[in-house]
């Protein structure tokens, strides 16, 4: 069975390679390219897949997923300039392809901690940045 959990938050970015020269820059990213930046209303969900536990009825805790999603994701990112407040985000730009990855990256990292002894598996990630523009990362697309 899968079971998704959806989270929020906000963050700030500017799409800006210092691989490539201010006009490439201006033409590739466009209005995201603003000198002063931007923001979102991202959306987050998160899927997880395993068998349903006879004694509770359930695949996870929501509550342990909650806090793994808050350590890792909501406290280092809400309400944060991304550029400029997220080390991840040192050397790579901010795109929400970037951050789903590295959201991903995060979580993987640390689920076992959050459900051990064989819980359910991290499936995949989806992060919505407007109502058009959405980004699914699978668990096994990422290191």
């Amino acid at each position: 069975m899968r079971v998704t959990r959806r989270y929020s938050f906000s963050a700030s970015h500017r799409l800006d390679s210092p691989r490539l020269d201010a006009e490439t820059n201006r033409r590739l990213y466009g209005k995201c390219n603003n000198p002063f930046g931007h923001g979102h209303n991202y959306v987050l969900d998160v899927s997880a897949q395993g068998a349903v536990d006879p004694r509770t009825g359930r695949v996870l805790d929501p509550r342990a997923l909650d806090r793994l999603v808050r350590q890792q994701v909501l406290d280092p990112f809400d309400r944060r300039d991304l550029n400029t407040e997220c080390a991840a985000f040192g050397a790579v730009v901010p795109t929400s392809e970037n951050l789903g990855t590295e959201i991903m990256r995060r979580l993987k990292a640390n689920w076992s901690d959050a459900f051990p002894g064989g819980g359910p598996e991290l499936e995949r990630i989806c992060i919505a940045e407007t109502e058009r523009n959405i980004f699914q990362v699978s668990a096994d697309e990422t290191a």
